[in-house]
């Protein structure tokens, strides 16, 4: 699924080429594509018909888009969502769910979707922030998110720090992959307890997610499969940078030891078994 690198990329897309334009029709190819906007598929094309996108903005690993009205369009990528800009006359994408002209004529903005785990909904009065993400806590690289309430909030957390750091009403836009790289970066392994870190070891662990997230960003996030691309159909690369995720049996870039993999939440963890040894005390 894609996370906050990958989600921020495609903003900066939109933002560039979205923002001021006017919608000029709306077509819903596939209603999974907007199950989440319960007044069906005509009221979302009424709604946003003749509305002016005026930003792009984000809140961990969901988008929207302020309208001229008040309302946005409030999206998640899901496992497999691509917002692509394309020129009217290119082919349709064989899973294309929603599509977007504007008023100028220039390039639409189209929704697909492989799995329709993603999805696009209309927020009334949701242009300064949709209702439905409210809950969402900040993500590191935004300017109010408050480092010293983050780490109170860590340390109270009587849970594994990985499963501290996945959740995304203590901070957001963090998934597997980049936790992972951030652990390895402050040599902690994942079951460690989160109460059970001090004040200092939480806030170099905080700016390891931070350092991951940035680097992530410049290189256009991770791509593993075609499933993610930005606006303009390209690829990540930051896969090229990763140092845990991914690298089981390959040697560790900082100690040589092989990298092991974990089964964690139906899925799998990276570390290094040197770097990163096992935690003695499990979380209560």
């Amino acid at each position: 699924m894609p996370e906050l690198p990958e989600v921020e990329t495609v903003r900066q897309g939109l933002d560039t080429w979205v923002t001021g334009r006017t919608i000029a029709s709306v077509e819903v190819r596939h209603p999974r594509a907007i199950r989440r906007h319960l007044p069906g598929d005509a009221h979302f094309a009424a709604v946003l018909t003749g509305r002016t996108v005026t930003g792009v903005s984000r809140r961990g690993k969901y988008l929207w888009l302020p309208l001229d009205s008040g309302d946005a369009i409030v999206g998640h990528l899901g496992m497999s969502g691509q917002l692509l800009l394309q020129p009217a006359d290119a082919p349709d994408e064989t899973h294309l769910r929603v599509r977007f002209t504007f008023t100028d004529g220039g390039a639409q903005l189209r929704f697909v979707d492989q799995r329709t785990f993603g999805g696009l909904a209309v927020s009334e009065g949701g242009a300064v922030l949709p209702g439905e993400i409210a809950h969402i806590a900040r993500d590191p690289l935004d300017p109010l998110f408050s480092d010293e309430d983050f780490v109170a909030a860590l340390r109270r957390k009587r849970t594994e720090v990985k499963r501290a750091l996945l959740d995304q009403t203590l901070l957001s836009g963090v998934g597997n992959i980049y936790a992972d790289e951030a652990l390895w970066r402050a040599r902690l392994h994942g079951a460690r307890a989160a109460d059970a870190l001090t004040g200092p070891a939480a806030r170099r662990l905080l700016g390891h997610v931070r350092d991951v997230l940035r680097e992530a960003i410049v290189a256009g996030g991770t791509s593993f499969d075609a499933l993610y691309v930005n606006v303009n159909g390209e690829s990540g690369y930051f896969d090229r940078s990763l140092d845990a995720y991914g690298r089981e049996g390959l040697p560790c870039h900082r100690c040589g030891t092989a990298i092991r993999r974990e089964q964690f939440m139906n899925r799998s963890s990276y570390s290094c078994p040197r770097c990163q040894p096992r935690p003695r005390r499990t979380p209560r």
